[in-house]
């Protein structure tokens, strides 16, 4: 039995949750998010209650059941909060600049490197060295989060790069000067 799967989603104030067929709709705010499910998962709700259960006991749907209940509660909690994700930016004369809805970057390349929001999407740059990528929708702000991160992986020998705020960046050890007799 799906431990994860069987917890009921709470709906708060202020968001809707609508299941029609094989969609579920999600509202809130401004911010409306759509999911399609599986037919061996049965989606209901009651009493300001998402419950999510499986129609017959294959280990398939019992993994699914887990995975469709989390994405349900990551888009209520999505509609309701938001998802941030943070990233530095390090290295000399790597600077942000966020001009319109472009983010600028210069990162030691001969050119600077726009990336655009995308729909559902909004980037902050509370100061130079840091980039937060917020929207309501979990996966696409991971996505778009991962696609910045690997415009300049983080060299092992200094940490330059772009990596998320809270990752340890493990630097290798540099050459060391040897001794001649």
């Amino acid at each position: 039995m799906s431990r994860i799967g069987k917890l009921p989603i709470t709906i708060p104030a202020g968001v809707t949750v609508e299941v029609n067929g094989n969609v579920v709709t999600v509202k809130g705010g401004n911010t409306t998010l759509t999911q399609d499910f599986s037919n061996n998962i049965a989606v209901e709700v009651k009493d300001g209650v998402v419950l999510v259960s499986r129609k017959d006991e294959t280990a398939d749907s019992n993994a699914k059941q887990g995975l469709y209940r989390q994405l349900i509660n990551n888009m209520v909690v999505g509609v309701k909060e938001g998802f941030k994700k943070s990233l530095t930016v390090s290295g000399v004369g790597y600077k942000l600049a966020k001009q319109g809805n472009k983010l600028v970057m210069n990162l030691g390349l001969s050119h600077p490197v726009e990336v655009e929001e995308v729909p559902g999407i909004k980037f902050e740059v509370p100061d130079n060295n840091t980039i937060l990528v917020c929207g309501a929708d979990k996966q696409l702000v991971g996505a778009v989060a991962a696609k910045i991160k690997a415009l300049r992986p983080v060299e092992p020998y200094h940490g330059y790069g772009i990596h998320y705020t809270d990752e340890k960046v493990v630097l290798k050890a540099g050459k060391s000067a040897s001794k001649k007799k």
